[in-house]
Formats: structure tokens, sequence, C-alpha cells
């Protein structure tokens, strides 16, 4: 693999050494070297555990017998970001600052995928950000704006600043001044790309990153499949200092939450945890009980703190499927 601005830091074959994966398939991992240069390593043991952000500690084989290294140990992850239905746990990427949730205005995204997204990203401290594609398609953009105002106008309780950030985005014609908009955003972060297919995230990774398919191909060959270029987590360096890092991860059709309790749900949906301390009961599920300080403000007229309907209904259906006892 190509180097990118080689840096002291590299140890001999032998003794372990510091890496960062920056593409993973299966068992498969890409470990990029602080000097910049790239090897494809594989867990020690059976299970592989490694994911896209991990810093980990890696030995290259010995002389003469390959090129692929082993990772021997992951380092202390500050987060990590995943999703988990009844059966098995995806893990997008561990170590993140951000997360950038691509909708579109066609296809129709749903509601209940993006709130639960969001849920994950609030149960790993992650700061998220709703970026809205297609402003080009002005009556299906305007619809798919409005129901974001849910979104676009919760607070936070302690300052009443915006909670969410989002963004109307139009991919397909964007300039250069919409990319160094996005840059900025980006900026000394690293920031995951998270969003069902057909949104535009490959056009989004495209501006950013004008030479996103060699790096890809370059994984690919590594990989010695092809299958890897759309299928695989993959870590692009926007800048050349490798300060500002974009992760690209395969779209994703439903978001299972089955890692959290249905009692942690109210503090990861910002609207009804900023209520729910003033319920009458400590251990209100906010679904049934009297003097429940949620129930008053679904859909109140004229208040700060009220609740969509829409927003207590996802909360209801998820605090129930929460609830039942997993098929594993």
């Amino acid at each position: 693999m190509a180097k990118q601005g080689r840096r002291p830091g590299a140890q001999a074959a032998g003794s372990t050494q510091t890496g960062l994966v920056v593409a993973s398939y299966g068992r498969h991992c890409v470990v990029e070297t602080p000097d910049g240069e790239r090897r494809i390593c594989h867990p020690r043991g059976k299970k592989s555990q490694a994911v896209v952000g991990d810093h980990v500690q890696w030995l290259a084989p010995p002389p003469g017998q390959g090129d692929e290294g082993t990772i021997e140990k992951i380092v202390e992850r500050r987060n990590v970001f995943y999703r988990q239905d009844d059966i098995r746990t995806k893990t997008f990427a561990a170590n993140l600052d951000q997360l950038l949730i691509l909708i579109a205005a066609e296809p129709v995204f749903s509601e209940v995928q993006l709130a639960r997204a969001l849920i994950a990203a609030e149960a790993a401290h992650i700061k998220p950000i709703i970026a809205l594609n297609k402003m080009d398609l002005e009556e299906p953009f305007l619809r798919a704006w409005q129901r974001l105002e849910p979104y676009r106008t919760m607070r936070d309780a302690a300052d009443a600043a915006p909670h969410y950030m989002v963004l109307p985005l139009s991919l397909e014609d964007a300039d250069d001044e919409d990319r160094d908009a996005i840059i900025g955003l980006l900026q000394g972060k690293t920031t995951l790309v998270l969003g069902p297919s057909g949104v535009g995230k490959s056009t989004l990774i495209n501006l950013l990153l004008p030479d996103a398919k060699v790096a890809t191909n370059e994984i690919s060959q590594a990989l010695n499949t092809g299958k890897h270029t759309t299928t695989s987590t993959t870590l692009y360096w926007v800048d050349e200092a490798r300060t500002t890092a974009i992760i690209d991860s395969p779209g994703f059709q439903e978001f299972g939450l089955y890692h959290l309790a249905p009692t942690q749900l109210a503090a990861c949906m910002p609207d009804i945890g900023a209520l729910a301390d003033q319920c009458k009961f400590y251990n209100c599920t906010h679904l049934h009980e009297p003097g429940c300080a949620v129930m008053t403000q679904v859909e109140a007229q004229d208040s700060p703190h009220a609740i969509h309907a829409n927003r207590y209904r996802i909360y209801g259906e998820l605090f129930e499927e929460l609830s039942q006892e997993p098929r594993y």
C-alpha cells in the first residue's frame, strides 16, 4: 500500500508496533503505522474484535513468513459505536468524535431508524449531526425538512441551545464552497458517516476526497478482492497531516438497540430525558404512571418542552421492544 506522509515511530520487526485500524472486513484489518505504512493484519485467536478507529499493538511476521501482521492488543477505546439486534452485534467504529447521519429527501427516510441511530449515539456519548441531502428536489425536500422539525427545534435543557445540528445538503451539485463548509465541521475530528443505501454517501466521500476511489482500490487489492469496496468500513484522511478523518460504513436498513435496557431510553432521547426527573415516581416508565411529567408534555400547546407525538410513539415502541426477552 502507498505510504502517506512518513513520520518517525515505526519499530523493528519482532517487537510490537503501534497502529491504527483504517479498514476491516471479516477477520482482515488494514493497520496504518505512525509513518503511514499500511499492513494487512489478523487478530490473534479465533474472534476478531478490532474495528476501524481502533488503536492497536501489532506484530510483524518473522522474515520469510510473508507480510501480514498479527494484532496483539487493542488499546482501550474512548467509545465504540454499534448496533445490536436480538441475534447479533454489528460494530461500526471506535474512538469517534462525531457521527454524521446522512439521510435524503428521496428515498423517504425512516424516522424510526433515524431515532434509533441518534439513541445509539447518545448512549455512546458521541455527538450526532443530521444531514438531509437532495435539497434540489424541492417538494420532497420541503416535506422531509418538515418531518425533521422535532430534531431541528429540540433544545438543551441547560442553555436552550439547539441539541442537534441539522444540515441541508445538495451533494450532486455541491461546489468548492460547499465542500469547504462541510470540511469545517469535520476539522480535527474523526467522523463516522452513517446512513441507508442510496442517500448519497459515496457522493459525499468523493466530494470531500477526490482520491477516495484510489484509496479504496488500494485496500481492495491488499485484501485481494473487489468485494471489499462496498462491504468494508474504511477510514480516509481528509488532510495530509492526518488530523481529520472520515469513516465510510456500509449502508443499513435496520438499527437494533438490544444493547440498551428500556430504562436507558429516556436518557438517550433528550426531549424526554429533560423531563424525566420531574415525574412523581423515580422509576416512572413515562407510559402510564400518574404524575408523569413526560406524558403531560406530549403535544402540549405553547410549551418550550412540548414533545412531538411521533417522538413519544417511537419511545413507547422501543420501550416495548427492549422489554422483550432476546432470542439468543
